[in-house]
């Protein structure tokens, strides 16, 4: 024993950045949406309507493909904008993104219990990176 009797090993109660707690939290809603996405696949009748080119906001199109790919895009280069970006942009881009996604899940997460329940974890997550920011 080379430290202070009282010291005890683990965790320390450490300062983080605000920078990286949003960081976290955009990474936190990507996990969120991967699995709440994933699961979906399992819902009946989910696989077929996409073999009939249906996706979840109407017929499967190169259009929607994109409108889906940017939706679920911004929130992953948020994770590292987040830390990147000079603070006043940061900032901004935290507030206005965290309270657009809030609004994106408010209006998806209606369908079924399970997303339902990962709506409720986005919804809270989304908000923490409005209070943060």
């Amino acid at each position: 024993m080379n430290g202070p009797i009282n010291a005890r090993p683990g965790l320390e109660d450490a300062k983080v950045n605000v920078r990286i707690k949003l960081s976290a939290l955009w990474t936190s809603v990507m996990f969120c949406y991967i699995y709440a996405d994933y699961f979906d696949l399992y819902a009946p009748g989910a696989l077929r309507s996409m073999l009939e080119g249906q996706g979840p906001i109407g017929p499967t199109t190169p259009r929607t493909l994109l409108v889906a790919s940017l939706v679920l895009a911004i929130p992953s280069v948020m994770i590292f904008l987040s830390v990147a970006l000079k603070p006043a942009m940061a900032r901004w881009l935290n507030v206005g993104l965290g309270a657009a996604y809030t609004g994106i899940i408010l209006n998806t997460m209606w369908s079924r219990a399970f997303l339902i329940f990962y709506g409720a974890i986005e919804i809270t997550l989304t908000s923490l990176v409005i209070w943060y920011a």
